[in-house]
């Protein structure tokens, strides 16, 4: 399956990114903690080419600590790359940690020269978030559907540091099918984009595969379900999926799981592990 999503607005916000990525000292990656191989941009990683690259994996809330762990340990294998994980709780621990990141790839603010940054990502991975949390008011617009900010805002921290929010922006072709999966199941791109059951079975057997302790919690099960399908059957049952004669709702069984994997009701989950 090869996934194409890629509003007009997007091609818009690519060409931008080109022209405004050789001014900027410093990339800010932004990545949805729990799926962070798949929100990886090739473009932004094309596009910033040398360009120093701070990665803030946000929601890790949500996500398996240790997972985010190893995800930390493999993006700093790269001498370019710094990362650490963010949540909305901690803003002042998240603006302490991109100034001394930065600091570590010899950049520091002097009035004649500020740092500047750019904050990319693909959408709803919460870059509009991070700005909110780095100038310590509301500056940016957010919500919990992709692409909510559609053009470059600019804006100047306490720091002095000059940071670009960037929209969300995809790749043309997401060719690697599981990952455009974690994407829908993650919200990143549109419900509309991929069919609703699809993307919960798929969501389903990841959990059943890496947390089915989870599940059986959740949904107050007797013992694991055997199949994906098989947990979304237990899910309709319990949640209001039951259609005349007995017949489950698959797809009101699939909005349950899909809403509360994205709300973090599920538990603390990661969709995907950093190469061993």
């Amino acid at each position: 399956m090869t996934l194409q999503w890629y509003p007009g607005h997007m091609t818009k916000a690519r060409r931008e990114l080109a022209e405004i990525m050789p001014s900027q000292d410093l990339v800010i990656e932004v990545l949805d903690a729990r799926l962070p191989a798949a929100c990886c941009n090739p473009l932004i990683t094309e596009l910033r080419r040398a360009t120093p690259c701070i990665k803030v994996l946000t929601k890790s809330d949500l996500a398996d600590p240790a997972a985010t762990r190893a995800w930390i340990d493999h993006f700093q294998r790269d001498d370019k790359i710094r990362a650490f994980a963010s949540t909305p709780e901690r803003p002042n621990d998240t603006r302490k940690k991109i100034a001394e990141l930065a600091a570590k790839f010899g950049l520091r603010h002097r009035p004649d020269n500020p740092i500047r940054a750019l904050i990319a990502g693909v959408p709803n991975v919460g870059k509009s978030t991070l700005i909110n949390q780095l100038m310590d008011r509301l500056v940016a617009k957010t919500g919990d559907k992709p692409a909510v900010t559609k053009q470059q805002q600019r804006v100047v921290l306490k720091t002095g540091m000059v940071v670009h929010d960037s929209p969300g922006i995809m790749w043309p072709k997401i060719e690697d099918e599981t990952g455009a999966l974690r994407l829908a199941f993650a919200g990143s791109i549109p419900d509309t984009a991929i069919d609703y059951l699809t993307t919960a079975m798929f969501g389903a057997g990841l959990v059943l595969a890496r947390y089915p302790a989870l599940a059986v919690a959740r949904y107050k099960l007797p013992e694991t379900p055997a199949t994906a399908e098989a947990l979304l059957i237990e899910i309709g049952r319990r949640r209001g999926g039951l259609l005349p004669g007995g017949k489950i709702d698959l797809h009101k069984a699939s909005e349950v799981l899909i809403h509360e994997f994205r709300h973090g009701v599920l538990g603390r989950i990661t969709l995907e592990l950093p190469p061993a």
